[in-house]
């Protein structure tokens, strides 16, 4: 690593690079991103690693999620408790069907830049800059010009929301003793949620209630009651603007560099060039790593990117976050998890399905996800995983807490007619709470299955 630096990146050619008209002032606020303290230690970051290593290992499950792309008005008590409440109730399910602990990582604090397939778009003949994120541009066509001070703004609104969450989960938020406290505020279970999904979590909450207090009764609650009060979460996005990246990352104790502005990054579909500005920054980094995975990536390629990013084949490294579509998956995933078996990379890597973005299409004029194709895709990951001696070690929604009607079907049956009723996404559709809980009971059930096929929820 003699040849990498935090700012060797900028030698190489950067794809979905940010033109900013005003030099003095984006140098002026790069250094003090520069300046500003970390939003995260280095020993979460190691402690991630470490976690992930055991999902690799088929010891823990992988569940990440959030929103498409974070707005700087979602850093608001109720946004940031919603989306905590659904990942806890999530994984929750996800932990008592399949008998495992779960890794939790939020699409959240940071999730601020969006890649976009053109700089400019035009409308009613008049040509913008694209909207690419709050930490670039506003939406409002009067707001498109990229604006370096949005960068400050990405990094208060993060810290902002890393210290809410910690304040959460320091104080009960995640306390299994009172599950109940995650029920969304906004969201009646009573008679909104259908019943299935309504009677299937309270009996998990009521088995969980009878199995804490047979602990309570003997006293074996006793030795690990920080398990019990709280969890871990951590926070991750896409590592897109470099010149934001590079300023938060830090030389720690042990020499080495880790991005102190969250746990998580990914490289996106648009931006993995083996010979590019972003594989060149994630290759000197110390954070777990994921790599999204679509139908464009050849076998060979893959490898590539795996020995540039981890030649030290470090378990928890790398997450490989896979979006095909689900009339696709079964065109690549095979051939993709083959090539990774022939290398040491094989048992070292986390498999993770994505089943979101390669199932995005047009209806009204608007963009949407059928919850039927959603569930398809991840269907075929499980299966295509067993049938080549693989494991899917988790999955990657983008959803959120609120009331949205942005995703056909599910449980609660939405038709097109349905989407102008709350369609709030200002990126890609996301699944709202009842979706979410219907693919984690899905998923749980899968697991279920797995174990005995006699047992039901």
């Amino acid at each position: 690593m003699s040849d990498w630096s935090t700012d060797s990146w900028r030698s190489k050619n950067v794809h979905q690079d940010v033109i900013y008209e005003n030099q003095p002032e984006l140098d002026s606020v790069l250094q003090k991103l520069g300046r500003l303290p970390p939003l995260v230690a280095a020993e979460e970051i190691s402690k991630l690693k470490h976690q992930l290593a055991e999902v690799a290992a088929g010891k823990s499950f992988l569940l990440q999620g959030g929103d498409c792309a974070e707005l700087f008005d979602y850093c608001a008590k109720d946004p940031i408790e919603n989306k905590l409440k659904v990942l806890l109730q999530m994984s929750l399910i996800l932990t008592w069907g399949g008998r495992t602990p779960v890794v939790r990582i939020a699409r959240m604090a940071g999730q601020y830049a969006k890649p976009r397939s053109k700089p400019m778009e035009v409308i009613d003949g008049v040509e913008y800059h694209a909207f690419r994120g709050d930490n670039v541009n506003g939406i409002d066509l009067s707001d498109r010009k990229p604006d370096p001070q949005r960068l400050l703004g990405a990094y208060f609104h993060s810290a902002a929301t890393v210290n809410y969450v910690r304040s959460l989960l320091s104080n009960g938020f995640a306390d299994l003793h009172h599950p109940d406290n995650w029920n969304l505020d906004n969201w009646n279970l009573e008679h909104v949620v259908c019943p299935r999904v309504r009677q299937e979590y309270q009996y998990i909450l009521d088995r969980l209630s009878d199995t804490i207090e047979f602990m309570k009764v003997t006293g074996a609650d006793n030795t690990s009651v920080q398990s019990f009060n709280t969890v871990d979460m951590f926070m991750s996005h896409e590592g897109l603007l470099l010149e934001y990246e590079s300023r938060l990352t830090r030389e720690a104790k042990d020499g080495k560099h880790y991005n102190l502005g969250t746990h998580f990054l990914w490289i996106g579909d648009r931006t993995r060039q083996l010979d590019g500005g972003h594989i060149e920054y994630f290759r000197g980094i110390e954070n777990p790593i994921g790599i999204k995975c679509g139908p464009s990536l050849q076998p060979d390629e893959l490898v590539a990117l795996l020995d540039a990013l981890n030649p030290t084949y470090e378990a928890g490294k790398i997450t490989l976050i896979t979006r095909y579509g689900h009339e696709k998956i079964a065109d690549y995933l095979p051939s993709h998890i083959q090539a990774v078996q022939k290398t040491p990379h094989w048992g070292k890597v986390v498999w993770c399905c994505d089943p979101m973005h390669g199932n995005t299409e047009t209806v009204q004029g608007v963009k949407t996800r059928r919850f039927d194709h959603i569930v398809s895709e991840l269907g075929h990951a499980f299966r295509l995983h067993k049938e080549n001696n693989s494991r899917l070690g988790g999955v990657h929604f983008e959803l959120t807490g609120d009331r949205v009607t942005e995703a056909l079907g599910g449980s609660m049956q939405l038709s097109e007619e349905d989407l102008s009723r709350n369609y709030q996404t200002f990126c890609d559709p996301r699944l709202n709470y009842e979706q979410s809980m219907d693919v984690a009971f899905l998923i749980a059930k899968y697991y279920q299955d797995e174990r005995n096929p006699l047992i039901r929820l």
